[in-house]
């Protein structure tokens, strides 16, 4: 598929002009590197791509009003400038937390710069973390802003059971834990769903995600699907939900009562909310989707926030409009919480490996590692305090957890073992010092912070996390790219893949970002005709979900999940 040229490091400038081929495209390579204007402050160098020809070039990341931006000069199509991280603090705090992983199994030959010969690369740094396995692309729905559904490709895409099991059969040679999440399209609406689920469980799929809609829950037999989801073997509901009202979320706002319902009743008890966060469109709703979340936190675990990826081509004012990114995001959840969930409550996902790192320094044995680029995701855990059933206050784990001092101690440690340190005298200094990072006084009265830290170290009871995850909500940032904002640093460093019939395991912004290169170039060799497939199954529009409003509306369900809200489901 690929044509030869060299290698390039992250590293190494591109001032030579040259090409690679890639199926049908042929795509230029070199560009000049692009200056700084006055009260511009570099920040880094790095490589991009031109949003029109894919052209790989030099790019700069740099500072200014207060925000991150990359700017790249592609010699046909011009300057294309862009917002990096939307606040330079949050950005400086991310990249304290910038921690490389030690690469993983190689699936591919480097025989192109990055990101064009994706599949996993001896250059790439991360092991997968979460793999992406596409079981479909038809959907119930067609969202306005979503990248991906048959419609838009033209086919259908649908791997066979023989095509999945060796899809996850590739993904075990990388020899970690194995963590998937089965999305679309809307999987729900693949009636051997089950059977796929049973097939992650045979081959050894540690933790299954579900990524839906949750339109499927909704029906009469909700519950018993859900309960059939969860005994074939599902974990997480990965869901969409992008606001409280019918405004900013009309993909599933009416069902989303009845879906909860069927969660509750079918023992789904793990849910992840996940909104697309777009500027101007439901940002102004993020406070209130995490009230939502915590209201719902019998079955609601965490909310993880995705500001949107602007694909496609878009004007600089339509992209100003829309553009949000991830401190963006988090600003607005501190100003709609009062303050209560402060940004200065999150922290990179790069910071977890200092644990990893302890542990595998600990036990001598290599651990599971969230190695992606500081800048791609940010988190939290958040308290929710409670009286006579009404949220009081959000407590951050931060507010009584020295997270960061927690941290630098157990690198501390780590080197120390490293250095040949008795590992039980260590552990012992370790637990002796837990509680000086624990602030006994305003830590929840629920659960004692210092006894799950006790029984991770010493008996690595994981249960123990288990409820600390039950009883705090998890709030997720995850910011996926363009090719407004690509920085190919980004992508080496990428830990979220989607595994292909091919045989391959590909990033998620490489995998769409460049989708005729990678996602649709590579289904389309797997593709399904309209016509055949209406042979055989039924036309497309048939299945698409249809509703009734009013009914949804009229019930007492309905009214009591949105009861906090009445005000903004008016309006």
């Amino acid at each position: 598929m690929v044509e030869a040229v060299t290698v390039r490091k992250m590293d190494d400038p591109i001032y030579t002009n040259s090409t690679v081929r890639i199926g049908k495209r042929v795509i230029p390579i070199g560009g000049p590197r692009p200056e700084l204007r006055p009260g511009e402050k570099l920040i880094k160098t790095t490589q991009s791509v031109c949003p029109v020809c894919y052209r790989l070039m030099p790019a700069v990341v740099f500072e200014k009003d207060n925000k991150v931006w990359i700017r790249k000069v592609c010699p046909e199509h011009g300057e294309i400038e862009d917002v990096y991280w939307g606040d330079v603090e949050l950005y400086k705090k991310a990249m304290k937390w910038d921690i490389l992983g030690r690469g993983t199994y190689q699936y591919v030959d480097a025989k192109a710069p990055c990101p064009f010969t994706c599949g996993l690369c001896p250059i790439h740094r991360s092991h997968t973390a979460l793999a992406n396995l596409v079981i479909t692309n038809r959907c119930n729905i067609s969202c306005w802003y979503c990248f991906y559904y048959a419609e838009k490709a033209g086919y259908v895409y649908e791997p066979s059971l023989d095509q999945i099991r060796f899809m996850v059969r590739q993904l075990a040679k990388q020899g970690k834990a194995m963590v998937i999440q089965i999305t679309g399209g809307e999987p729900t609406i693949r009636d051997d769903l089950i059977d796929i689920i049973k097939i992650l469980k045979e081959e050894g799929v540690k933790h299954i995600q579900l990524n839906t809609n949750g339109l499927r829950f909704a029906q009469p037999d909700g519950a018993d699907f859900a309960r059939k989801v969860r005994e074939a073997g599902v974990n997480t509901v990965y869901m969409s939900f992008d606001g409280v009202t019918p405004a900013t979320n009309p993909k599933n706002h009416w069902e989303i009562p009845y879906i909860l319902d069927a969660f509750r009743k079918g023992g789904l008890t793990s849910v992840v909310l996940v909104p697309t966060m777009i500027r101007t469109i439901n940002d102004h709703e993020a406070g209130l989707i995490v009230k939502f979340a915590a209201l719902n936190m019998d079955v609601v675990r965490g909310v993880n926030f995705q500001p949107v990826s602007l694909t496609g081509m878009m004007r600089k004012q339509e992209r100003e409009r829309y553009r949000i990114t991830i401190p963006d995001v988090i600003i607005r959840i501190e100003e709609q919480t009062d303050g209560q969930i402060h940004r200065n409550s999150w922290y990179p996902v790069p910071c977890t490996l200092t644990l990893s790192r302890f542990i595998e320094a600990l036990t001598s044995k290599p651990q599971f590692e969230m190695s992606n680029h500081p800048a791609c995701g940010m988190g939290t855990y958040v308290y929710v305090e409670r009286k006579n059933g009404q949220i009081v206050r959000y407590l951050p784990i931060t507010e009584f957890i020295d997270v960061e001092g927690f941290f630098e101690y157990l690198q501390e440690k780590t080197d120390e073992l490293m250095k040949g340190k008795n590992k039980y005298i260590t552990l012992t200094k370790i637990l002796f010092n837990l509680k000086k990072f624990v602030n006994e006084e305003k830590q929840p009265k629920e659960f004692n912070i210092w006894k799950i830290l006790y029984g991770i170290f010493v008996r690595h009871n994981y249960e123990a996390l288990g409820e600390f995850n039950y009883k705090m909500l998890y709030l997720g940032m995850m910011h996926f790219m363009d090719t407004y904002n690509y920085d190919v640093a980004r992508i080496m460093r990428c830990d979220i893949h989607y595994l292909a019939p091919d045989g391959r395991v590909i990033p998620f912004c490489t995998f769409n970002v460049l989708p005729d290169i990678y996602r649709d170039y590579i289904q389309e060799q797997y593709k399904i005709s309209f016509e055949e497939w209406a042979a055989e199954k039924g036309s497309l529009d048939s299945m698409k979900y249809k509703r009734n409003i009013k009914a949804l509306q009229n019930s007492e369900l309905y009214r009591k999940t949105y009861e906090p809200f009445l005000q903004q489901v008016k309006a």
